[in-house]
């Protein structure tokens, strides 16, 4: 009795894995890929930085093209820092840098603009950059109530937002 319950069972199992055409990938070749959003290809990454740590944030070491749409820079003593963030930049600031010409990177055209220039969306569902609350550039206030309505947060200007992340370091 036994042997005729098995019998159709294996031939069932071998003749659908040998009619089987579909073509499978085994797991461990599968390459799991996970993209921020505030990720951007290499390519489309402006690093103003330069030597041999231009990829990495000035202040954390963080990947600047992983975490490029809150990209900040500025300038100290002739000298052009990259900062993943505006915590970061915050944090610059907090230890005594004086710096000049800051920017950030505008969400909608990947370029850097001058940080009075910018509308940021703070506290979206976008995921944040070395914080609890987003916070996203645009240079124009169009695209920054079009990610508003579909992420939700609030508008401010640049002294706000930097207001909001001198809050990270209480």
């Amino acid at each position: 009795m036994l042997k005729l319950i098995l019998v159709p069972l294996s031939f069932i199992l071998l003749t659908g894995c040998i009619t089987s055409t579909k073509k499978t990938t085994p797991l461990h070749t599968k390459k799991k890929v996970h993209k921020r959003f505030q990720s951007v290809v290499k390519e489309k990454a402006i690093l103003l930085q330069k030597g041999k740590n231009r990829e990495y944030c000035y202040i954390c070491g963080m990947n600047l093209v992983k975490f490029y749409k809150t990209n900040h820079a500025a300038n100290e003593n002739g000298v052009e820092h990259q900062y993943c963030s505006i915590h970061c930049l915050t944090k610059n600031i907090k230890e005594g840098a004086e710096l000049e010409n800051p920017q950030v990177v505008d969400v909608s055209s990947l370029k850097f603009i001058p940080v009075t220039e910018a509308y940021y969306v703070v506290g979206s569902k976008k995921p944040a950059t070395m914080s609890r609350v987003s916070k996203y550039a645009f240079k124009s206030l169009d695209d920054a109530k079009a990610f508003q309505l579909k992420y939700g947060g609030k508008i401010v200007d640049f002294y706000s937002a930097w207001q909001i992340a001198k809050k990270d370091f209480k």
